[in-house]
């Protein structure tokens, strides 16, 4: 879709355009065919997320979760209406469900990252102010500069400092808000360039790649 994008305006390019939009369409239809066994997932990861101790991502990762089922419940449908299985399924009332669910699952995912970022913030502030009050040795005289100087940074390089020191969490945040321009396109929330949604996509690809790769680095629940 990024390349597409890139190169729909340059003159000479409508038939390497058009076997990208083809190879789009192909590489989409595969990836209904991985996506089959998701549904079993998504239910297993709703189970876990009942067992949170934090009730606030217990409460977002449960409802995130069971939005997630639906939504690759509706994707599993129209999977079988585009190979002739369900030729009576309206594609379109389909499409719009299937955006609705991922749009929340991806909204309440967010909401997540946005509490446990929240968090940080209040422990790297705590940790501030009691520097401030280690006692005035040499030792003392450093740690309390240091928490003064960082009490006085801006609230956006405090956040910078705090994601940086979680770095799963960084992940999580930028993978969601990467994967979220897809449902605010398609419910008309929205309109990012097919660039800006190409170029969002390759991102989210990396990260779940990192993530497999190092499952260290996959946000885990409290």
């Amino acid at each position: 879709m990024l390349l597409r994008y890139l190169l729909e305006s340059k003159a000479g390019s409508e038939k390497l355009v058009m076997k990208l939009k083809k190879l789009e369409s192909s590489v989409s239809s595969g990836r209904k065919w991985f996506r089959l066994g998701n549904v079993v997932h998504a239910v297993q990861a709703t189970e876990q997320s009942i067992r949170a101790a934090d009730p606030v991502p217990r409460l977002c990762l449960t409802l995130a979760n069971l939005n997630r089922v639906v939504y690759f419940v509706c994707d599993t449908v129209l999977w079988a209406k585009s190979v002739g299985l369900a030729s009576r399924v309206h594609r379109e009332r389909w499409q719009l469900r299937a955006a609705r669910h991922y749009y929340c699952f991806l909204l309440l995912s967010l909401l997540r990252d946005l509490y446990e970022i929240a968090l940080h913030l209040a422990q790297a502030a705590d940790r501030g102010a009691g520097r401030e009050k280690a006692p005035l040795d040499a030792q003392g005289w450093q740690a309390g500069d240091h928490g003064e100087s960082e009490q006085l940074q801006p609230s956006v390089l405090l956040l910078f400092r705090s994601l940086k020191r979680h770095p799963p969490l960084l992940l999580d945040t930028v993978k969601n808000l990467c994967d979220i321009l897809i449902p605010l396109n398609q419910l008309g929330l929205c309109r990012p360039s097919l660039g800006i949604i190409g170029l969002g996509g390759l991102l989210s690809s990396l990260v779940g790649m990192v993530t497999v790769a190092y499952p260290q680095m996959k946000l885990k629940t409290r």
